[in-house]
């Protein structure tokens, strides 16, 4: 079941409940009092916030929904019946596969060495009219041929990703991440001739990730000289990208007639939107809306998305342990990719322990008044790496489960 996000769904009986925690979260803990932790809560309000204010962000121009920050089917379905959101950025081949049975857009985010997946890609006419693989390199271009030559497959669709790192001769070096090794409007142009001349592929779209400047924080209220250095450096790369990336594209527009150019993240959905050479942004962590993004400037995402888990023994008087809570972000190691419990306020985990696999020793102020059976409510850095570890989320609505929607591991999906 799909639920509604359109604008005239049901309205909140306050614009932003979350802005006051301890009746969001009580609500939250009340409404899912029968399910068994560690559960999932999607709180419908907010979430409908976040793709409202992301549509809002992005300045009329469409967002194709990344899979990944999601990975709740029904969520992506009901997006998509979104207006403001058209097509999905999928992880892998095999995820792409099996959306596109009922989603004629859907392009792969990186590149596959798949064998398996690109046979039956390039077997199946209809598939291959839906799906858009990821190239960068001769070499993959190769690998696609060895599954299956030009002359016994379907002509497969590829998208060109160009490389938007900022490159910089100082002690920076370079800022974003080790993506496409194409840089220069020269090397864009050259290996999209390169594509156009060989038989069984088709280049319809560019991708260009601004990771430096969607995925870097920069307001954390502790850190004000840090946070004032990652503005600039936005501003800086923005600046240096916003030429460069319209040199490329049209560059690649010289040599074939592109579907589309896709840019931006959540959080440079105002700045990918302003870039001309862009026709639509790829986003979906703001959905959520994982803690990660409480410390960006111009935007502040609703808590959609959280997890409870119970306590289940008391080691000391001052000191609450939960089942389970490793469920840890990726990238850097460090306390921002840790989960963060949020209610009831006041706690913080152990140092020497932190947020394990099997158990989350809690401490705090509040720590002492919490007992065996007792929740704690969490926020995950992140957002789509949140469903790996649960099989559904419960559907909150006016103080009750609407709906429950399984996840991709709820429905024996594991694709990464």
């Amino acid at each position: 079941m799909a639920i509604t996000l359109s604008a005239n769904g049901r309205a909140e009986s306050s614009p932003a409940p979350w802005l006051t925690p301890d009746l969001f979260w009580a609500e939250l803990d009340a409404a899912t009092t029968s399910v068994e932790t560690p559960l999932g809560a999607l709180h419908l309000g907010a979430l409908r916030f976040n793709a409202h204010d992301m549509i809002r962000r992005a300045g009329g121009k469409p967002i194709r929904v990344a899979t990944k920050s999601v990975r709740v089917r029904s969520v992506i379905d009901s997006l998509l019946a979104t207006e403001g959101y058209r097509g999905v950025l999928a992880f892998t081949l095999p995820e792409a596969i099996w959306l596109a049975d009922d989603i004629d857009d859907v392009v792969v985010g990186y590149p596959t060495m798949d064998r398996q997946a690109l046979r039956l890609l390039a077997s199946d006419e209809r598939l291959a009219e839906r799906i858009t693989l990821m190239v960068d390199s001769v070499e993959q271009l190769d690998f696609i041929d060895a599954c299956l030559p030009p002359n016994a497959r379907a002509r497969i669709r590829v998208c060109l990703e160009f490389d938007v790192a900022w490159r910089t001769e100082g002690p920076l070096g370079t800022v974003g991440v080790l993506r496409s090794p194409i840089y220069t409007a020269a090397d864009a142009e050259s290996f999209a001739r390169v594509i156009v001349s060989r038989p069984g592929f088709e280049l319809v779209g560019m991708m260009a990730y601004e990771a430096q400047i969607a995925g870097l924080v920069d307001s954390v209220p502790s850190r004000n000289a840090r946070s004032a250095g990652m503005r600039w450096l936005k501003r800086r790369s923005i600046s240096e990208l916003t030429e460069r990336r319209a040199e490329a594209v049209a560059a690649v527009r010289r040599v074939a007639d592109l579907e589309f150019v896709n840019g931006g993240g959540t959080g440079s959905l105002e700045s990918t939107s302003a870039d001309d050479s862009v026709t639509e942004i790829a986003a979906g962590s703001g959905l959520f809306g994982g803690h990660l993004f409480d410390d960006y400037r111009n935007f502040n995402p609703a808590p959609a998305a959280s997890f409870a888990l119970s306590v289940v023994r008391k080691p000391r008087e001052d000191t609450a342990t939960l089942l389970g809570g490793g469920w840890v972000a990726s990238g850097p190691p460090g306390r921002d990719r840790l989960p963060r419990p949020v209610w009831p306020d006041g706690l913080t985990m152990v140092p020497r322990e932190m947020a394990g696999e099997v158990q989350t020793p809690l401490a705090g102020r509040r720590a002492a008044a919490l007992h065996p059976g007792d929740r704690v409510w969490f926020r995950h850095t992140k957002s789509g790496e949140l469903s790996e570890h649960l099989n559904a989320f419960s559907v909150v609505d006016g103080g009750a489960i609407i709906d429950t929607l399984p996840t991709y591991r709820g429905e024996g999906k594991a694709f990464l």
